[in-house]
């Protein structure tokens, strides 16, 4: 047990075992049999209290541990191992002929290479790992921050947890690419240390960013970016209710401010990820105030939201932004089967009362456009009910007692800008007595969402024309394996 006291103090480190725990315990193997080629078995010690060596402890075999917990201490025993061998340590000195000559004959580069170290284990155990194996392999008097030996580790993961711990200058991006005619399927590896200048700002705030929220944009098909609360609640059950060939997709929803999108430009095209930018049109006054205001076709407002004026169209006048068409919503590029389209508020055609001449309203935000799309769901009538807190009361308030067009969209406007309570206006509707399949898109996100699932669609019938090219290829030719068809690999 002893010999193995300093291994175990260094998986440690890794905060296993925790406190609640089995405890490690090495024990001779006696029998005969296993003893030829298995000398030393792990076991796990149960209630074990700090001090107590009592035989009388409950000790369970090695088996009898999860999968992940197993997986874990295998690979931090060989990276130990790999370790202790390259600097020819305990058995590897011994059999070294060499002895008095190691420090000149090492190797001065020892290359380390995990493949998806993330089987069986929790996502915590995951990031924990990536964060302490570069650690563990430097764990020597001749190595730790010492640069005359070099240790380069590479991780090859499909896992979120694990890419999120890594700087985006040690992370490698391998994008799947479709055939060209008569040829075979490959990927484009991206360095996306090239993804942001040197000492840039916004590679500071992406990095953070992405740090602090668990996002899967490197292993996923496509993107949605959106504005804010409600729509990150709301928009996942829009493609549930009313997108099913979306929602069998590998899609990644991401929550960004509509002043901060713009900052993951560089990176969503490095990543040549397609995506869908779901935002508020945000009209303000013109001559550079940034105060909001209701939206007013020929009143000179201008969009005080940064992506539509940075990333895409790149325009800030209201009007004409109201005037592009769909298809100018959309950026193409010269990277194979990607694209970017915007998505913000659009005229929608409201009908106040049943004998009434449809009317143009403007909204230009996510809640007063559902309000707008969904008029009978907030007055209670067709036998759909909402019951809710401070911004549903203020809408069936205003919608149950309509003033003219133009004043409606004033008094919608300034109850969403009053209100503090968006999140909660979107679990409100979650709660609706009927289907939420009642609850009516807003017009220019279900256009966005039909963009999106034809994207991918399109990219899927590619990536399947290429699989069946390939497998006519020429002998010599090498043909894509299954993990090659997957989403995404993210070597760090």
């Amino acid at each position: 047990m002893d010999g193995f006291a300093d291994a175990i103090k260094e998986l440690e480190e890794l905060n296993y075992p925790g406190i609640a725990d089995p405890k490690l315990r090495i024990a001779t193997l006696l029998r005969p049999t296993d003893g030829l080629n298995h000398s030393a078995a792990l076991q796990y010690e149960l209630g074990v209290q700090a001090g107590n060596t009592s035989a009388s402890q409950l000790r369970l075999p090695e088996e009898y541990n999860g999968l992940g917990y197993q997986n874990l201490i295998s690979i931090v025993f060989r990276l130990m191992a790999f370790r202790d061998s390259w600097m020819r340590k305990g058995k590897a000195a011994k059999m070294s002929v060499l002895q008095t000559e190691k420090k000149t004959l090492l190797a001065p580069l020892h290359l380390v290479i995990v493949e998806e170290p993330e089987a069986h284990l929790h996502p915590q155990v995951q990031q924990v790992f990536v964060r302490k194996a570069y650690d563990i392999l430097r764990t020597h008097p001749d190595l730790e921050d010492k640069t005359t030996l070099r240790t380069q580790l590479l991780v090859s993961t499909h896992s979120s947890h694990v890419a999120h711990e890594c700087p985006f200058s040690s992370l490698r991006y391998f994008r799947r690419l479709a055939a060209p005619t008569d040829g075979v399927p490959t990927s484009a590896v991206i360095n996306l240390s090239e993804v942001f200048g040197p000492n840039d700002k916004t590679e500071k705030f992406v990095t953070r960013y992405i740090q602090a929220v668990h996002c899967d944009l490197f292993f996923a098909d496509g993107a949605i970016l959106v504005e804010g609360d409600a729509e990150r609640i709301l928009v996942p059950h829009f493609i549930r209710k009313h997108f099913p060939k979306l929602h069998r997709s590998y899609v990644t929803v991401m929550q960004v401010g509509g002043s901060h999108a713009h900052r993951l430009q560089s990176l969503i095209e490095h990543l040549g990820l397609t995506t869908l930018i779901i935002t508020d049109i945000d009209t303000g006054e013109a001559g550079g105030h940034h105060k909001s205001i209701p939206p007013m076709l020929g009143d000179g407002q201008v969009t005080n939201n940064a992506t539509l004026k940075m990333w895409h169209p790149r325009e800030k006048l209201f009007d004409k932004l109201i005037e592009l068409d769909e298809k100018a919503k959309v950026k193409t590029s010269d990277f194979p089967q990607f694209s970017v389209r915007v998505a913000y508020q659009i005229p929608v055609s409201v009908q106040l009362e049943p004998t009434a001449t449809v009317a143009e309203a403007l909204p230009s935000t996510f809640e007063d456009a559902l309000a707008f799309e969904n008029l009978e769901l907030f007055r209670n009538t067709g036998g759909n009910v909402i019951e809710g807190g401070d911004l549903v009361e203020r809408f069936k308030a205003i919608l149950n007692t309509p003033p003219v067009i133009t004043e409606l969209a004033k008094e919608i406007s300034e109850a969403v800008r009053k209100t503090k309570g968006k999140a909660e206006f979107a679990l409100d509707l979650l709660l609706i007595k009927e289907d939420l399949a009642k609850v009516k898109v807003p017009k220019y996100i279900e256009n966005g969402l039909e963009w999106l699932e034809c994207q991918l669609s399109e990219n899927e019938q590619l990536v399947l024309q290429s699989a069946k090219t390939s497998t006519s290829a020429p002998a010599a030719s090498v043909a894509p394996t299954e993990e090659a068809l997957s989403p995404a690999t993210v070597l760090a």
